[in-house]
């Protein structure tokens, strides 16, 4: 049996995170969007007119994920959601989430940046 790649795992967390945010009523607007040298941006959704940035991070060890999501990576997170708002001029509600995936069980936990 072939082990999965890093890449190929991360793919499958986001698509399970994808997934998820569709059942729970939100609309994927994009994934992996790209803001130039700032960083990029998981999944970009809208649920009830608030536009939410989200990071997903998942974890195959016994490491929980939520660790990897650090003050330097935030930041990207956040200088990205605001270099899409901008380019979109978009002047909306918006929410810095994050996905975390453990045994291909996911939970959102939104505003993380409080």
């Amino acid at each position: 049996m072939m082990r999965e790649l890093p890449k190929q795992y991360g793919d499958k967390s986001e698509a399970l995170a994808t997934h998820f945010l569709e059942q729970a009523g939100f609309v994927i607007l994009e994934r992996n969007y790209f803001a130039r040298k700032l960083g990029e941006v998981d999944i970009i959704a809208s649920k009830d007119d608030v536009l939410h940035f989200i990071e997903v991070k998942s974890a195959k060890a016994d490491f929980d994920p939520i660790y990897n999501i650090t003050p330097v990576k935030l930041r990207k997170v956040i200088n990205s959601a605001q270099y899409y708002m901008q380019t979109k001029g978009l002047h909306v509600v918006f929410s810095i989430d994050a996905m975390i995936i453990r045994q291909d069980k996911a939970e959102l936990i939104e505003n993380i940046t409080l």
